[in-house]
């Protein structure tokens, strides 16, 4: 059997040492992780929003533009944001911890076991027992106590219904159209299945303010 001879002429390729003078080259890789830069800033930070913009302005432009009501050229509220209503002729609004500011959105922090908290709750509770004429057991707790936000625009049809009342009364005018004024603004359960039936104060009381004057009472 003839040995296995080498060709010397056949040389295993050795690994040549980079020179210390020889220049760096990224291969390309910065000019494309440039390229990508710019692409997905022109595609995430400027092309996906102004789409998602106008698509809201094209489809749902009084909501993308925070549900503004406006009478006579000028903003008075939203139908997004619960605002006080001081005077007895018209329906009160759910109580707020933060006076109604939407930029300080939020809840009072204090527990249910709270003692300054239910002072408090008792002693609005003697005040619209007063106020509306009901026992005060009878006050709906949405009237007693704020919400998460401090600026729900809503309040129950209970929390409605039991100021008729006194704003008929405010107002010399006769309950039975106040009543029907607000069942029909009384929004039942989104989808009939999420959250509870709510009437919005804003939209009730410019809806009050919009009825033709009526008769005063006895005459």
């Amino acid at each position: 059997m003839n040995p296995i001879t080498m060709n010397p002429s056949v040389v295993s390729p050795q690994p040549v040492a980079a020179s210390a003078d020889a220049p760096v080259s990224d291969q390309g890789s910065l000019r494309a992780a440039l390229g990508l830069l710019i692409i997905g800033v022109l595609l995430c930070g400027l092309a996906y929003p102004l789409a998602g913009v106008g698509l809201g302005q094209a489809l749902f432009a009084a909501q993308a533009n925070g549900s503004v009501i406006e009478r006579n050229e000028r903003v008075i509220g939203s139908a997004l944001v619960g605002q006080p209503f001081v005077s007895e002729r018209f329906f009160q609004s759910r109580p707020s911890a933060v006076d109604y500011d939407p930029m300080a959105a939020g809840g009072s922090n204090m527990a249910r076991t709270n003692p300054a908290l239910r002072a408090q709750i008792d002693a609005l509770r003697q005040t619209l027992s007063t106020r509306y004429g009901v026992d005060p057991a009878a006050i709906p707790s949405d009237l007693l106590t704020a919400s998460g936000a401090g600026i729900d625009p809503d309040i129950s049809p209970l929390a409605a219904e039991i100021q008729i009342d006194s704003v008929a009364r405010a107002r010399g005018m006769s309950r039975a159209v106040l009543a029907q004024l607000v069942q029909q603004h009384t929004q039942a359960k989104q989808f009939g299945l999420l959250g509870q039936p709510r009437v919005n104060v804003l939209a009730l009381n410019l809806a009050l303010e919009a009825l033709p004057a009526q008769p005063q009472a006895g005459q």
